[in-house]
């Protein structure tokens, strides 16, 4: 029986994490003291003419107590909203982003790219595609 709520865990731990990337750490580089940027794994898929919400995520480590100022910047063709916010270290972790893929939008993949300044330490960025498809 303990084995199989073990197994139960691991496999909702992965799937949980396994659904998002994470940038490169940013912040200070000794271990605790940094933060990632996890973003979608799987490309997200926005019918021409629609807006879809995706969730990104500042992943503090334990000791990384700083704001971080998320830009955001889409690739030409789809629009994000907003392309600035600060998230501050006493608020929720998770940022919700607006895509917006116009009617006249190309079909195809387009890249979103994230960056995640801290008031003190080093920046880090990573990237996530929207697939435009037909309505």
């Amino acid at each position: 029986m303990k084995t199989a709520i073990k197994i139960m865990l691991i496999l909702s731990l992965a799937a949980f994490y396994g659904c998002q990337s994470s940038s490169p750490r940013g912040g200070s580089v000794l271990k605790g003291e940094g933060f990632n940027i996890a973003a979608p794994t799987f490309t997200t898929e926005i019918k021409q003419g629609e807006t879809q919400n995706v969730t990104l995520s500042v992943q503090r480590g334990a000791y990384f107590k700083h704001d971080v100022k998320l830009e955001m910047e889409a690739a030409k063709g789809i629009s994000i909203e907003p392309t600035k916010v600060v998230v501050e270290a006493s608020e929720s972790p998770d940022v919700q982003v607006r895509i917006t893929a116009p009617k006249e939008a190309a079909l195809g993949v387009y890249s979103v790219s994230v960056i995640g300044t801290p008031k003190t330490g080093e920046s880090t960025s990573t990237e996530f595609n929207v697939k435009v498809v037909s309505p």
